[in-house]
């Protein structure tokens, strides 16, 4: 199993100095943390596409061809890109131009996105959302099969025969469904036969089961090869030496920005009580010491049956040493024990 790290690249206030680093600083910061990722032979770093002032990452082609420049094995990904409000023709020439400066290290996370500011940016009328999405997904997977191609829909001018530029380093680039817990974005995933990420960020991991299910159910009923099946989990977490120091260096920034998504979505602000209990075994949260991690980890391989798990570190700001430390224990704790346990388990 494939295990990685995704991010937003927050920049909010940090909750307890009060101040805000320049988006500079961040960005600095942030090629620290993939960099370091990278060394420790973390799988995967995905960057996901925002268009807040919260958060830094509204081009996350561009943060991750400046990676592929200062990385040297790490698999580099969106998470995601939001395809409903973008034209697949750009997407597919940008990821393809990170995928040759990479050496095939590349990925494409498409979503409709949890966050609408990019479609009145971008002209797009939210009432086309999943029509938007369903449309240029299809365009933007035959653009990976074919050099040249001819398609037609509603929302994007007509192709005629025409070539895309340039090609990737590999044969196709990989392209992953993100999908929050809509059953027809399952099932569109599945029947492309592309790899389905899973957000579960609130709630028990245990409530997403019919989700992976729809999902094998459709892929095997379109006819893929189900030994080439691949299922991945997103989760917010963080990892200290022990498990209350990890509470406590996580919970500020995840209540400022949790508390502050929620006056946007009627949600009731974040509270200490209910931090808890998604931190506990059964909850979504992946906060404590590496052992709590590490079994939070392998209980959802086993639920979900996964081929890769992407650790959010963090939500908002937190000090950058706290961040690499997080990685650390990442990467020299964490991924060793998972892989360990699952060699162990393949063995018997």
């Amino acid at each position: 199993m494939e295990i990685g790290i995704s991010t937003f690249v927050e920049r909010t206030p940090d909750p307890v100095t009060k101040q805000t680093i320049s988006a500079a600083q961040r960005m600095n910061d942030l090629m620290e943390e993939i960099v370091l990722a990278d060394q420790l032979g973390l799988d995967v770093y995905a960057v996901g596409e925002h268009h807040r002032p919260d958060f830094l990452a509204s081009a996350p082609a561009v943060i991750l061809g400046a990676a592929a420049s200062v990385t040297k094995k790490i698999k580099l990904s969106s998470a995601v890109t939001v395809l409903s409000s973008d034209d697949p023709v750009r997407v597919f020439q940008d990821f393809a131009t990170i995928d040759l400066l990479s050496h095939g290290r590349a990925e494409i996370m498409a979503g409709r996105g949890s966050f609408i500011e990019s479609f009145p940016l971008f002209g797009y009328d939210l009432e086309d959302y999943d029509e938007l999405f369903a449309e240029k997904l299809d365009l933007l997977v035959k653009l990976n099969k074919s050099e040249k191609i001819s398609w037609k829909g509603k929302h994007r001018p007509a192709l005629l025969n025409s070539g895309v530029y340039p090609r990737p380093f590999q044969d196709e680039l990989p392209i992953w469904v993100a999908v929050g817990g809509t059953p027809e974005s399952v099932v569109r995933s599945a029947r492309y036969g592309l790899p389905m990420a899973l957000a579960i960020i609130g709630g028990s991991p245990d409530h997403f089961v019919p989700l992976t299910q729809l999902y094998r159910q459709e892929y095997k009923k379109a006819s893929h090869d189900i030994s080439k099946m691949q299922l991945s989990v997103h989760s917010h977490g963080y990892i200290a030496d022990d498990s209350q120091q990890a509470a406590k260096d996580f919970f500020p920034s995840y209540q400022y920005v949790m508390t502050q998504l929620g006056r946007e979505r009627g949600w009731p602000p974040m509270s200490q009580q209910q931090f808890e209990a998604m931190r506990a075994p059964g909850g979504s949260l992946l906060v404590g010491s590496v052992a709590e991690v590490t079994e939070k980890i392998l209980y959802e391989k086993e639920l979900f049956g996964l081929t890769r798990f992407l650790l959010h570190i963090s939500v908002g700001t937190m000090p950058h040493n706290k961040v690499m430390q997080a990685i650390e224990l990442l990467g020299t704790k964490v991924a060793p024990a998972i892989r360990s346990s699952i060699s162990l388990k393949a063995a018997k």
